[in-house]
């Protein structure tokens, strides 16, 4: 039964190979374009995009604050109980090269793909229900302004989060969605803890 799950559910990896690689394309496209696969799943579907590009080995350069600031408008929504996401159209419209994406998301699919291969419809209310989806929203919260924040490596590392909470919410999967939290909870923790330990040091000085 769980097999059988697996393959008729929507899967972010499916339809961004889909997409991008199989059915024929003009040579820009925009934000808006990509975001017609995701149907009623966009919060999940934005957020585990941008987490996914955050998260590769390489810098896109210029992306650290656009991205933290799209992902906190739309966390921003979450605690407010939004339903659909709202984004300025000079952001969704901005065409961008078909090529540059495809360059970026074929990196970033095996990865996807993996952590898919968890995620399963369970603990649903999480990533429906008031209270889970407020949880989510103050946790990309303070992962989105983390990103912003012009430190190298810091932007990656707050992104993994922020994919792993989006496929949740992409597959009612609350356990994953969970994880994600967990994961920006910690790394909450550890920027605290580097935060007091060098203010600490430089004070016996």
């Amino acid at each position: 039964t769980s097999f059988l799950l697996k393959i008729t559910m929507a899967q972010l990896s499916a339809d961004l190979n889909r997409f991008l690689f199989e059915e024929e394309r003009s040579p820009q496209i925009t934000l808006s374009d990509v975001m017609t696969i995701a149907g009623e799943r966009l919060f999940g579907f934005v957020f585990a995009l941008l987490g996914l590009i955050l998260v590769l080995p390489f810098p896109v350069p210029g992306h650290a604050i656009p991205f933290g600031l799209v992902i906190l408008l739309l966390a921003v929504q979450l605690i407010f109980g939004a339903k659909t996401p709202w984004l300025p159209k000079w952001l969704v419209n901005k065409p961008v090269s078909l090529e540059k994406i495809q360059g970026i998301i074929k990196m970033g699919l095996p990865w996807l793909k993996r952590l898919e291969f968890f995620s399963r419809p369970r603990m649903a209310y999480v990533c429906h229900s008031f209270i889970g989806r407020l949880a989510i929203g103050i946790g990309m919260t303070i992962m989105g302004l983390l990103i912003m924040i012009p430190v190298p490596g810091v932007n990656s590392i707050c992104g993994l989060p922020v994919l792993i909470t989006g496929v949740g919410m992409l597959d009612d999967d609350g356990a994953i969605s969970l994880a994600g939290l967990g994961v920006a909870g910690a790394l909450l923790l550890a920027a605290a803890g580097l935060s007091f330990s060098g203010s600490t040091l430089l004070k016996s000085f």
